[in-house]
């Protein structure tokens, strides 16, 4: 495999990254009367995107660090104990041409691809004080929006890893839609993309039209913050809608031999009636969520029946059927609140379809569970990141 390296150190980095956002801006600057897919057309031919090959494989790209970079978000271990599920840091970056054209209508347009390379957390102290600091390089994520390519996936989004340690693959196939497609719905503000979380991009998108500037101040003002307001209405009510349906389950459950029914009356039942403490297995204290279940940092408690306890200490990659995982949740005071389960139902996972998912808040009426059934999209998708869809963090601690 052949591997390229960046040849550039930080510094040289920096300052070539900086000359390429001065060549972006005098382009655009030269050409205000040219339409946002002709300069896309440009940047293009600048910064040539990564192609397939004859697999629809996406090749990795390169030359992405000159593209234009958005963010770094952090989701620490310290800060989600026992284990995050991306402890890394994640530099975004989006190709230059799609960026001038979401500047310039407020959408990501077809041929989008963002970037997400991965670098450890290193050290916690620098001469400036105690913080967290970049440390190696880790991994390279890429999503990319085509409606020819993609035209069945929701959003015509896909998602690509080209591993997660050095040496990187040259090529990556796309992402089974559950894997990544579900969470983005569900929890992404535009367009499957977390702009809530970069502000590069949201200033990108508020920028002010000619009629806008003519305003007087303070009108400005109050007209940005009644389209704020619009906007997040409208944000708030499509994630509404879009959270529903990935709660939603997506496939038949079968029949299964395990220690944790499946019938969601009769699981209700066991787990009110607390059948899942004679495992031996179990967290010995509740450690905060990591989230998504009830809210992040609440404390929750775990307990593995036999099948999966043997399967996980002998590192299987692939669960045997009838695994079955219970989890506790329990409120700020401290006090049982509900319940969330999960129970390999087939050999085969299925790409998540393969495992029954099941939540409740509440520990007296099991009725309207949040979660109930095979295929759940918002489940799987989390849980995609884990082996065999199992976050649990072991050895129990």
């Amino acid at each position: 495999m052949k591997i390229r390296f960046h040849p550039l150190g930080p510094t040289s980095t920096i300052a070539l990254t900086g000359l390429m956002l001065g060549f972006a801006a005098l382009l655009l600057a030269a050409t205000p009367k040219t339409s946002s897919s002709s300069s896309a057309t440009a940047f293009e031919e600048a910064f040539p995107k990564p192609g397939y090959n004859s697999k629809g494989e996406l090749q990795r790209p390169e030359g992405y660090r000159e593209w234009v970079y958005v963010g770094t978000p952090l989701t620490p271990n310290d800060l989600n104990p026992p284990e995050a599920a991306f402890p890394e840091f994640h530099n975004v970056y989006i190709h230059p041409g799609d960026f001038a054209h979401y500047k310039a209508t407020g959408d990501f347009p077809d041929g989008t691809i963002i970037i997400k390379e991965l670098v450890l957390v290193g050290a916690q102290q620098a001469v400036s004080g105690k913080g967290y600091f970049m440390g190696e390089f880790t991994g390279l994520e890429a999503t990319v929006k085509d409606s020819k390519r993609f035209k069945d996936e929701p959003g015509h989004w896909a998602y690509f890893s080209f591993g997660h340690s050095y040496p990187l693959a040259d090529t990556a196939a796309a992402f089974p839609t559950a894997a990544c497609n579900a969470c983005h719905d569900a929890s992404a503000a535009q367009d499957f993309v977390f702009t809530q979380y970069y502000p590069v991009l949201r200033a990108a998108r508020g920028s002010e039209s000619e009629g806008a500037k003519s305003q007087p101040g303070a009108a400005r003002k109050q007209n940005a913050m009644n389209t704020q307001a619009e906007e997040f209405q409208s944000i708030s009510s499509s994630m509404a809608g879009k959270v529903e349906m990935a709660l939603t389950a997506g496939a038949p459950t079968g029949n299964v031999h395990s220690a944790v029914p499946t019938n969601p009356e009769e699981l209700f039942a066991f787990l009110q009636a607390g059948k899942y403490k004679s495992f031996e297995a179990r967290e010995t204290k509740a450690h905060g969520s990591v989230g998504p279940h009830t809210r992040a940092g609440l404390p929750v408690r775990v307990f593995l029946d036999p099948v999966i306890d043997g399967s996980l200490a002998a590192k299987n990659s692939s669960h045997p059927a009838g695994s079955s995982i219970v989890k506790e949740m329990f409120d700020v005071s401290g006090d049982l609140q509900g319940w969330a389960v999960m129970v390999k139902t087939s050999a085969d996972s299925a790409r998540g379809d393969g495992w029954f998912w099941y939540e409740v808040i509440d520990t007296e009426d099991g009725s309207n569970p949040v979660a109930s059934g095979n295929g759940v999209g918002l489940c799987t998708g989390c849980h995609f990141a884990g082996d065999d869809f199992v976050l649990t963090h072991y050895p129990l601690r």
